[in-house]
């Protein structure tokens, strides 16, 4: 897995390094302070709260026409969010096993591969609005408790989900524009691995993009 890391770093950054000399090309630095959550599909697991976090780097987008592009990129993706176990269930946190009622939570990191579409209007009053759609590939970095304990043994290694939102570009000279949208995003797959509970744990994010773009 870690080569698999190693290998998409690689080529992003060989990516940006070309679409430095492509016109159809352009490289963003985004900043999106979110609110995450957990949801599970067990009926004895509930939300327990939400968690604030951002998610940083470089978003490349490539047309392939005017309005048109293939978006992807490279950020660190702060998140996680928070869950209750009812009574009537074990839940392992952090090594330990637990009975009864129990609040658990997920400080997570990931380094974050999008994958999308992006759609944008023609430029008028030096403003262009965009869509976006995608799926989004992550990778967990790290993982702790409430208490900076780690949960690595309880957190699995790859989530992937899909994201829609909109927003506007505002030029500020030549082919440099400031951006700003909502993101959502919703996971596929179960992020939590516990021997003592069967469940399905899911993370979302809302989360407002802020960028400059080259």
């Amino acid at each position: 897995m870690k080569q698999l890391i190693l290998s998409a770093v690689f080529f992003l950054f060989s990516f940006c390094v070309m679409a430095q000399d492509s016109p159809k090309t352009r490289l963003s630095i985004v900043l999106s302070p979110q609110i995450s959550w957990l949801d599970s599909d067990h009926d004895k697991v509930t939300p327990g709260g939400n968690v604030l976090g951002y998610d940083f780097g470089v978003v490349v987008d490539h047309f392939f026409e005017k309005n048109y592009a293939f978006s992807t990129g490279l950020t660190i993706n702060s998140t996680g969010g928070k869950l209750k176990y009812k009574d009537g269930v074990d839940m392992e946190i952090g090594g330990v096993i637990k009975s009864g009622e129990t609040d658990a939570t997920y400080d997570l990191k990931y380094l974050e591969i999008p994958l999308g579409l992006k759609l944008l209007t023609n430029e008028f009053y030096r403003s262009k609005f965009y869509a976006q759609m995608g799926l989004f590939t992550q990778f967990n970095i790290q993982a702790r408790d409430a208490n900076g304990k780690t949960l690595s043994q309880e957190v699995n290694f790859f989530d992937m989900g899909y994201n829609i939102g909109g927003g506007v570009e505002y030029s500020i000279g030549g082919s440099t524009y400031l951006t700003m949208g909502l993101l959502y995003n919703n996971g596929f797959l179960d992020i939590t691995h516990n021997r003592t509970i069967d469940d399905k744990a899911t993370l979302s994010r809302l989360a407002i993009q802020l960028g400059i773009i080259f």
